[in-house]
């Protein structure tokens, strides 16, 4: 409030400093007239003739009275009226003055309503995402700071705040073109590049194309300790059925976890599925793991889902360990004995489908 009172006595400044000039009265009283000024120059000339001696007193006297009355004629009014005949422009310019001091006020509001931005952020994205947040108006301040991305698209760290809100909205494909950006106009950056590729990841249903893997790659050169995108890759190696180099990778990349990483589980979860042995919580990268363990594991983990059954999970599970092991005839067979297993439960088929469509097993679709 006080800014727009400063604002106001500011405007009535500037206005009054232009009018106040022209409507005092002696601007009025010392105006230019033609017909006072030919008055004054008959006197003056009849005051020459009587100083020649060309007019008498009396005729002099007589003169002026006649050129007296020549001018209140001319301007129609009594001998006050040199006073009088300013005060309707005196009048005209006190009302021009009140007019200017509420009229530009309400053009200037106006126009700044119109034109203007009051929306606009006054401090970072970050900290009024996070304000926002906290507050609980989230959809307000991710409107707002659209609207300021819009005006200014080369704001990459905008881009960058409000990616991540977009993936936990679902808004996927827009996470994907705000890392885009946020890639493209700030300098390079291992995390940014990771984040990214997460990005393309989750845009393709968990497949890792060969533009996510490009952008994994490029984040690791520039941080070839940065755990995301070597997790990434790990998983790109199983889909290509390279999974040795996988089990490496992952084992590497937990010889390299500080201890209580929240990434550590992820990986170890992802060794388990391939069959892998569980390594201790700080296990040597040049571990071997030999592959009759392995094999002897998927085999144990065939012969128990075959008795008792399992989930949609361990059968995927199965069925991944097969094609890592390059025998896909038999990730076949067990889709099709996990379909059986499954029929009852619609949500473990559908994920038993898309195990079936990211493995490329055309001989086990239904």
């Amino acid at each position: 409030m006080v800014i727009w009172i400063i604002l106001l006595m500011m405007t009535a400044a500037a206005v009054m400093a232009v009018l106040w000039p022209l409507s005092r009265r002696h601007a009025v009283a010392h105006q230019g007239d033609p017909d006072t000024q030919f008055y004054r120059e008959q006197v003056a000339e009849i005051e020459r003739d009587l100083g020649r001696g060309v007019l008498l007193p009396s005729e002099a006297e007589a003169a002026r009275a006649e050129a007296a009355r020549r001018l209140l004629r001319a301007r129609g009014l009594p001998d006050e009226g040199s006073v009088a005949v300013g005060e309707p422009a005196l009048r005209r310019r006190r009302a021009a003055s009140a007019l200017a001091l509420s009229v530009v006020p309400i053009l200037a509001l106006a126009t700044y309503e119109i034109y203007g931005s009051p929306q606009l952020l006054t401090q970072p994205p970050g900290a009024r995402m996070q304000q926002a947040s906290e507050g609980g108006n989230l959809m307000q301040a991710v409107a707002q700071i659209e609207e300021h991305l819009a005006r200014n698209p080369q704001d990459g760290r905008g881009w960058e705040v409000i990616a991540p809100v977009y993936v936990r909205m679902g808004r996927i494909e827009d996470a994907v073109r705000a890392y885009e950006a946020a890639v493209r106009y700030q300098s390079p950056d291992a995390g940014r590049l990771a984040n990214y590729g997460e990005a393309l990841v989750l845009a393709r249903d968990g497949l890792i194309s060969a533009e996510a893997q490009a952008v994994f790659e490029q984040a690791v050169k520039l941080d070839p300790s940065a755990p995301k995108p070597r997790f990434y890759l790990a998983r790109a190696a199983v889909q290509d059925g390279q999974t040795d180099k996988a089990k490496a990778a992952y084992l590497e990349l937990l010889g390299l976890a500080p201890p209580g990483a929240p990434w550590a589980e992820a990986v170890r979860q992802e060794l388990a599925a391939l069959g892998a042995p569980q390594p201790e919580p700080a296990p040597s990268a040049a571990a071997p793991v030999g592959p009759e363990a392995i094999q002897g594991m998927v085999a144990g983990l065939a012969s128990r889902l075959e008795a008792q059954g399992g989930t949609a999970e361990e059968w995927a599970r199965l069925m991944r360990s097969y094609v890592v092991l390059g025998q896909r005839d038999k990730a076949v067979d067990a889709a099709k004995r996990a379909r059986q297993s499954l029929a009852q439960d619609a949500q473990g088929l559908k994920a038993i489908d898309a195990m079936a469509q990211e493995l490329k097993l055309t001989d086990a679709q239904p």
